[in-house]
């Protein structure tokens, strides 16, 4: 993954997303490199990241409450200079403060996407300038009435398929067994845009629990 730079990771629910940033993260550290994770989902697994080679002892974990919290501890961090890479899970639990504090059934509609092209336009000149790299993971959602071509839609507005250097599509295509027991996934990861170098690369890996 290229340094400096902003990484999309997305695709459906426990697809391999996850997996895929916590090896970058390792991968990273192995260099000598410091990570951060911000844990907006509050699900990060330290046993399963330590068995994917993270060092949890030396990962700066951080746990949001909103995502405008999130995007100012990454600001933050990037801002720093001293990380090398930053993942955010996830997108889709960015939830605006306004979201969290308002009533049940209020219109929050577009707040997600406006706070995420805000916090894009200024973080992508501070990842440059720091050599940072920025891992968002995504999920995918359908949009409604869609008749003509792909239904599927990542969350959080369109900024964050424009600032994406590179933009990953993880999917589950079959279930590992040992007789009835399932013990892991095998997934393929295809390169549906990349800044960098050629896009449209494929590569298929196994997952095991």
């Amino acid at each position: 993954l290229p340094r400096g730079r902003v990484v999309e990771i997305y695709g459906p629910e426990s697809s391999g997303k996850t997996t895929v940033a916590l090896h970058a993260v390792a991968n990273a550290q192995r260099l000598g490199g410091i990570a951060a994770f911000i844990d907006a989902e509050h699900a990060l697994d330290p046993e399963y990241a330590a068995k994917l080679g993270v060092d949890t002892d030396a990962l700066l974990v951080s746990q949001p409450d909103t995502g405008e919290q999130a995007l100012e501890i990454m600001d933050m961090l990037v801002g720093s200079g001293s990380l090398d890479v930053i993942v955010i899970d996830s997108v889709a639990a960015l939830v605006p403060r306004a979201e969290i504090e308002g009533d049940m059934g209020d219109s929050h509609v577009g707040l997600q996407a406006r706070l995420m092209s805000q916090a894009l336009r200024k973080i992508t000149g501070r990842l440059s300038q720091t050599k940072t790299t920025a891992i968002f993971i995504n999920q995918l959602r359908e949009k409604i009435g869609v008749f003509f071509g792909s239904p599927e839609t990542t969350t959080g507005g369109k900024a964050l398929k424009f600032y994406a250097s590179i933009r990953i599509d993880v999917r589950r295509i079959q279930t590992l067994k040992e007789g009835a027991d399932s013990v892991g996934n095998r997934t393929k990861a295809k390169i549906v845009k990349n800044k960098m170098a050629p896009p449209f690369k494929v590569a298929e890996f196994d997952i095991i629990y």
